[in-house]
């Protein structure tokens, strides 16, 4: 895993806050309304449910959801929240944990399958979808496209976020395949830093992770709004099928 940077008690109490716009009905709904579809009449595994912004709302939906989640502190925050008693979560890593049943769903959003810093872990995070779904059961992922046609010659550095009381920039590591973004928060005068790694890769690199875990690729979107995933997408939600 990644430096588990949430893990961290205080960094988890103010999640939910450093992200606003996620929580709008127009980003969360859609998605929502995306996963119930898939999930059908069975159930859903979220990888990395976190504080529960996706899972709280699918499972009001009437879906029957069980998480996964490493960190504790962001689990704490997740059952402070009403209906989280509906969720069973087993604490653990998403590349090698297991829950008992099978499911029609696994779904893993906002970019965590980068907290896997290794190839042959975020494999394994695969295998390990592979492994709880029925035959023809679906795992869903929603990541960011690497910007890296935005570096000019040499640098190493994007901004992302430049706004008021906040500051964030992505740092390329691009003969590794890894990055780490830094985030800044003012706030009455007081700095607040984050900084978290990642390992990041392309649609067709997950295409394979997905054919080794023996899953096809069915979709793939710029949103959850089924936007036609182009060059010029920033982001793709892609969704693979387990075959017989």
């Amino acid at each position: 895993m990644s430096d588990n940077v949430f893990g961290d008690a205080q960094i988890a109490a103010g999640y939910d806050a450093s992200s606003p716009r996620m929580f709008d009905d127009d980003v969360l709904q859609p998605a929502v309304d995306f996963l119930r579809e898939l999930a059908g009449d069975g159930r859903a595994l979220e990888f990395a449910i976190g504080t529960g912004r996706i899972g709280l709302p699918l499972s009001a939906s009437g879906v029957d959801v069980v998480g996964i989640e490493l960190s504790r502190p962001m689990l704490d925050q997740m059952m402070k929240k009403p209906g989280a008693d509906r969720i069973p979560v087993t604490i653990g890593d998403m590349a090698t944990t297991t829950v008992d049943g099978s499911f029609s769903l696994v779904y893993l959003v906002f970019n965590t399958i980068t907290n896997l810093l290794t190839q042959d872990q975020q494999v394994d995070c695969f295998c390990n979808a592979a492994r709880h779904l029925d035959v023809g059961g679906h795992f869903v992922i929603e990541v960011s496209v690497p910007g890296l046609q935005r570096l000019q010659p040499g640098e190493t550095y994007i901004p992302f976020d430049v706004s008021d009381g906040h500051l964030g920039f992505d740092e390329f590591d691009v003969v590794n395949q890894r990055s780490v973004s830094h985030h800044y928060w003012i706030d009455g005068g007081r700095a607040t830093t984050l900084a978290s790694s990642h390992r990041y890769a392309w649609p067709a690199e997950y295409d394979l992770m997905a054919r080794i875990a023996g899953m096809g690729l069915v979709e793939r979107w710029s949103n959850w709004h089924r936007a036609p995933f182009t060059s010029d997408s920033t982001s793709h939600v892609s969704v693979w099928r387990k075959m017989p």
